[in-house]
């Protein structure tokens, strides 16, 4: 999936010349955490997030710096940052330095690229004008669109060859091989792991795969060293029953 696919194209956006107030009242009444900066233009300058606004007098959150480290560091990178504490316009508290991305790109270098700079939104840019912007909250819309999306039917035998397919592209599936049946898609699974972990990634396997209805665990864990061996919880509790 594409950027274009789950992106908002009504950018709420604001005039870099606007007040801080007007950027404030903007976001909590559109309930974003972001404002894209645009000049007379129209062209992206800048962007002014909740964490440009944390460390304000007014909220007494400013930072105080030490007589001393001023004195080292020179006046200008301090006159700098009381500016962008202190301002009251929009230019003079926004990110000038904001990371954008192409409509095209995936929803992988979208995820990317807000991990890296710990961001929660990214402006979307075409032919140098923003055509939307990508949230996180556009991503779980995304997701939940695509979990309400019915899947595909597959036979007993195309969910079988899926799921044997995910097990041989997965570094930590057992070194023993898993019995993978597959009736009116119930799947039945059988051998042993080596780490009770592998369980329940096994069933995350399984439960993906479309047309499968419900899933039967008859692994057993072995201990690799002493040869200790726990049965499924479904298996223990039919032979508690049949005890």
């Amino acid at each position: 999936m594409q950027v274009r696919d789950a992106m908002t194209t009504n950018v709420i956006g604001i005039k870099s010349e606007a007040s801080i107030a007007q950027a404030i009242e903007i976001m909590l009444r559109s309930h974003i955490s972001a404002l894209p900066v645009f000049d007379e233009k129209q062209a992206l300058v800048g962007i002014l997030s909740e964490g440009d606004l944390l460390r304000r007098p007014e909220l007494g959150t400013e930072k105080r710096r030490s007589r001393w480290l001023e004195f080292l560091i020179g006046p200008g990178r301090f006159a700098s940052a009381y500016v962008h504490t202190h301002g009251r316009k929009v230019d003079e508290v926004m990110t000038t330095d904001v990371v954008t991305i192409g409509p095209t790109a995936t929803l992988a270098e979208a995820v990317d690229l807000m991990n890296r700079h710990n961001i929660k939104r990214l402006p979307v840019m075409q032919n140098g004008f923003a055509v939307g912007v990508i949230a996180r909250a556009d991503l779980l819309r995304a997701m939940a669109a695509l979990l309400r999306t019915p899947s595909k039917l597959n036979t007993d035998a195309e969910i079988r060859d899926s799921i044997l397919d995910q097990f041989k592209q997965q570094e930590w599936t057992p070194i023993a091989p898993i019995a993978v049946d597959v009736h009116q898609g119930v799947v039945e699974l059988r051998g042993s792991l080596s780490d009770e972990r592998q369980r329940q990634a096994i069933k995350v396997i399984v439960e993906n795969v479309p047309g499968v209805t419900a899933i039967h665990d008859h692994l057993a864990w072995i201990e690799p060293n002493s040869g200790f061996y726990l049965l499924s919880e479904e298996d223990a509790k039919t032979e508690r029953a049949s005890a």
